[in-house]
């Protein structure tokens, strides 16, 4: 029984109680098992309710009393930087771009909403395209006025196109530094007088120095140093201190008439430096090119060869060829000259091209011309400097003059340019002696047409054929060649184009008079071009316009069909053609005879 009693005790006291403790394992792995599948489904269900709450919910539901994000939410939030940007806002916030750029007024829809500014994302620099040096918006931002408005979508709103068309300001920062540094030297000298401000009056001191230092050094805010908001709030600070004080008007009013002083002065001096700037650009001969003329000097007397200069040699002098004359110091614009004629030319070989340049580009000139042949045309190469000719023992280089004449009246004002022959081409009948009749081109002249017809014109007895200029006459330049000794209704004539008979200006030895008329009146531009005039007095031949077009060089509202048609361009003015500032509608007729493939060009990085 002591066996049996104890058997059934210790199976009460140890079976029951394991048996239960294994029914309870039973129940929590299950239980775990249940909360294993449970707590993703939750998650992922939270996970949806939040992106569908972020991209959808309305403000009602986040409005409500009590409303507090779960802490799926946060976790979302955690996550959110690793999604792709505005996947929902895309496509929720605004119209598409599309039925906005194209409505048109009468199409415009009536009464439509405007989309709501609070769910947009705030504009950043981060946020934004710069096109062009302009600010573009981001599809999905909201163009906003002057007052923080949203813009009224409609086709043709200013709202919408100030937005767009926004100009990025690179020295904002930089004018409200000095607009605080204006300020604060107005308010100065009456806070310095203050015997009970000497902190205020040392701030302000410390401040204005400061701000001196740093836009004595910066002109742009990429230059303004990191520390300049700082600096800039705590001058706002000072500038309020000394508001609260009473202020002399006297001094302020001094102030700031030295500032307007200041400012008039400076906006004078930068007129005269971008005026003398523009001159230097356009008066000066380009990097580029001063590097071709030294670089093909140095070739020339590296590999210098005379056999093809001599196997043209011959035609020089020849009077059944057709004789060009071109004064040029610039190896680009003649060789363009040469190129340009040759190419519309029916017969190249009876062209002989004679190109006039002084000491200093004379060897560039000659290599440049023997490394590129024109086709069956030659092409001598002069140095002025070296002539020898009779009661000329030093013949100095002259390109042809241009001139710029302004006239103003109290109802309107005008300009005309005008180009002259240099007192070099007043040479010509003696540098050759040989030939009868020559065409002077100027380098800054292309030809599109067939110049043949030229060599059979009949001048009834004129020495120059040129194109005339009758928006300016005779009479209009009193002031320049007097009263009397002209006709004063006759029409100026410009170079550029000029058949020239020079047997007949032998014959009425025109070289002495036009150097009897610069001996009356001296050496100055004005008397040059009074010389010129007076020395073809009724010796112009007036060439018909479709030879020649000129004002490529100034004027930009040339009629596109007169340039196309004409048988010569002349650029005279200052934009010419191989310049940066040359007019980009006339370019394209000068670059196309332009010879790109010679090394000496790309060397030298000249691309026009």
């Amino acid at each position: 029984m002591k066996g049996g009693g104890g058997g059934g005790s210790g199976a009460s006291a140890y079976g029951f109680p394991a048996k239960r403790r294994w029914r309870g394992l039973v129940i929590g792995v299950l239980g775990l098992v249940i909360l294993s599948m449970l707590v993703p489904l939750v998650f992922l269900l939270g996970l949806y309710n939040g992106f569908h709450t972020a991209g959808y919910a309305s403000d009602s539901q986040n409005s409500k009393p009590g409303f507090q994000p779960s802490h799926v939410d946060d976790v979302i939030r955690k996550l959110g930087p690793t999604l792709p940007k505005d996947v929902f806002q895309k496509y929720a916030i605004e119209p598409k771009k599309e039925t906005i750029d194209f409505i048109h007024e009468s199409q415009e829809p009536k009464g439509l909403p405007p989309p709501k500014v609070d769910a947009l994302p705030k504009h950043t620099h981060e946020n934004s395209t710069k096109v062009g040096g302009r600010v573009q918006s981001p599809e999905r931002m909201m163009p906003m006025d002057e007052s923080g408005k949203p813009c009224e979508w409609k086709f043709g709103s200013y709202c919408i196109w100030r937005q767009e068309n926004r100009e990025v300001i690179k020295d904002s920062m930089v004018k409200k530094l000095k607009d605080q540094l204006f300020v604060a030297r107005a308010y100065y000298p009456t806070i310095a007088k203050l015997p009970t401000q000497s902190k205020l009056t040392q701030e302000m001191k410390q401040n204005i120095q400061e701000l001196e230092r740093v836009l004595s050094e910066s002109t742009t805010d990429l230059d303004l140093p990191l520390q300049i908001e700082k600096k800039s709030l705590k001058m706002e600070a000072t500038i309020a201190k000394a508001k609260s004080f009473p202020v002399d008007c006297n001094n302020v009013d001094k102030k700031l008439r030295q500032i307007f002083d200041m400012t008039e002065d400076e906006a004078n001096f930068h007129m005269k430096q971008s005026a003398f700037l523009f001159q230097l650009a356009v008066q000066t001969m380009p990097k580029s090119m001063h590097c071709l003329s030294m670089q093909l000097t140095v070739e020339y007397f590296r590999i210098y060869s005379t056999k093809l200069e001599l196997s043209q040699a011959e035609k020089y002098s020849d009077l059944t060829l057709n004789h060009y004359i071109i004064f040029s110091n610039n190896i680009l614009a003649s060789s363009v000259v040469i190129n340009s004629t040759v190419s519309n030319s029916k017969e190249s070989r009876n062209q002989v091209f004679h190109v006039l340049t002084d000491g200093q580009n004379y060897f560039a000139m000659k290599l440049w011309f023997l490394r590129n042949s024109y086709e069956e045309a030659a092409v001598e190469v002069i140095n002025v400097e070296h002539l020898k000719l009779d009661d000329h023992e030093n013949v100095t280089f002259a390109l042809p003059q241009e001139f710029r004449i302004s006239f103003r009246t109290l109802t309107h004002s005008r300009t005309e340019y005008i180009s002259m022959f240099s007192h070099l081409h007043y040479l010509l009948p003696e540098i050759f002696k040989n030939l009868d009749k020559v065409v002077v081109l100027e380098d800054d002249v292309i030809v599109q047409r067939d110049l043949s017809a030229l060599w059979s014109l009949d001048m009834e007895g004129k020495v120059n054929g040129a194109a005339q200029c009758c928006h300016l006459r005779l009479g209009e330049l009193k002031s320049i060649l007097g009263e009397n000794g002209y006709v004063q209704n006759d029409c100026t004539w410009m170079s550029g184009l000029n058949v020239i008979d020079l047997a007949k200006w032998r014959e009425l030895d025109l070289s002495q008079t036009f150097r009897s008329l610069v001996r009356e009146g001296g050496s100055t531009d004005a008397v040059a071009l009074r010389a010129s005039l007076l020395t073809f007095q009724s010796l112009i031949y007036a060439l018909d316009d479709s030879w020649s077009l000129y004002g490529l060089g100034h004027d930009y509202k040339l009629n596109v069909q007169d340039v196309e048609n004409a048988a010569t361009l002349h650029y005279n003015g200052y934009l010419k053609p191989w310049l940066e500032l040359g007019i980009p509608n006339y370019k394209a007729y000068w670059k196309k005879f332009l010879d790109r493939e010679d090394p000496f060009l790309s060397k030298c990085n000249i691309n026009p």
